[in-house]
């Protein structure tokens, strides 16, 4: 394991999965991609830095923003475009969605179930465990997942087997569009803890702190000692999907004054509940606007940002030209496919 992260393979992989999520989000807008689209925008440090440690047979469990994750892992990029096209000749025959993607080859699974990943994980883990190859296996979740019975039993149950599973919780601090600390009892520190796991808190917007930890867990795991939860911090610069009304009105104030004007105006008139409870509700939901809107002001935040500010521009311009050539090319040769499903 290197004490010294490669900050330009970091970056380069970090461009390649914000790109394919920008093209990603241009075919939705496009209509080319139907449905809801959860992107990973501002979890790239946190993806880039885990996938840097896996090498094949290692195996990876993940949540409904799978494209991040699965470019990292080495899954084909034009292989992904053609699937959330449609396309019979995508990852999974274009039946699955970024929210369900399947590559056997590398032993990658995404689930739309939230908290899944946990167990599947487990699943990877045991079968790496019984075959005694130091292989590993990774899921990724999110802070909201925690509260899932299932999650919760697989870190019983990776603990209790010493599984050789990395757990990595995106924590962003919102469960969809509800703080998670107003549904979560015991924070996800000493939840962990409790279940007798290492836990590691790191900041995922900062690849190199990110690489440094994950890098520690994965070894851990390889080397049959067991698992370990990393608590990871980031930003989604999204929301939670792609066109979050959420994040439209903290960014806008002409949303923001169409939509808080009749919520005032139902305090006042109509039937329903009394005074003070609309007036409970009004407060609790000004303070998710407002927290949306203070969130979004640091831009600083992207990791894409940190990370080029540390590796220079020149560094940095040549990793971005590479990965964009690369990327631009797979969307190219997909959208020169056949597509079963369009708008």
């Amino acid at each position: 394991m290197s004490a010294q992260p490669d900050l330009r393979s970091l970056y380069r992989q970090m461009c390649r999965i914000r790109y394919v999520e920008e093209a990603v989000a241009g075919l939705w807008n496009d209509g080319l991609i139907t449905g809801e689209m959860h992107l990973g925008t501002g979890e790239e440090a946190a993806i880039a830095g885990v996938a840097a440690h896996l090498r094949p047979g290692d195996a990876l469990s993940v949540d409904y923003r799978s494209t991040p994750p699965f470019v990292a892992h080495g899954v084909d990029v034009e292989a992904v475009f053609r699937e959330l096209l449609g396309d019979a000749g995508g990852l999974d025959g274009g039946r699955a969605g970024h929210m369900h993607l399947l590559s056997p080859e590398r032993l990658a699974a995404a689930s739309g179930i939230v908290g899944a990943p946990a167990p599947i994980a487990c699943g990877f883990g045991l079968a790496a465990q019984l075959e005694g190859r130091g292989q590993v296996a990774v899921a990724f979740f999110g802070d909201g997942a925690v509260n899932e019975g299932m999650l919760m039993e697989s870190l019983n149950l990776a603990s209790v087997w010493r599984l050789p599973v990395v757990f990595v919780c995106k924590d962003n601090r919102w469960a969809v569009t509800t703080r998670s600390r107003s549904v979560t009892a015991g924070g996800l520190r000493r939840r962990a803890r409790g279940l007798g796991l290492p836990v590691v808190s790191v900041d995922g917007r900062d690849v190199a702190a990110m690489s440094r930890a994950a890098g520690r867990a994965v070894d851990h795991a390889r080397r049959g000692f067991g698992p370990t939860f990393l608590i990871v911090r980031v930003e989604r610069l999204e929301g939670h999907f792609l066109g979050d009304p959420l994040m439209h009105v903290a960014s806008d104030a002409r949303a923001l004054t169409a939509e808080v004007a009749p919520m005032m105006a139902g305090v006042w008139s109509g039937p329903g509940a009394g005074l003070p409870v609309r007036l409970g509700a009004l407060a609790r939901l000004s303070q998710t606007i407002v927290t949306a809107m203070l969130g979004r002001l640091p831009r600083r935040k992207d990791p894409l940002a940190l990370a080029r500010r540390r590796l220079g521009a020149a560094e940095a311009a040549a990793a971005e030209q590479e990965a964009g050539a690369e990327v631009a090319r797979a969307l190219r040769a997909a959208r020169g496919g056949r597509v079963l499903r369009s708008a």
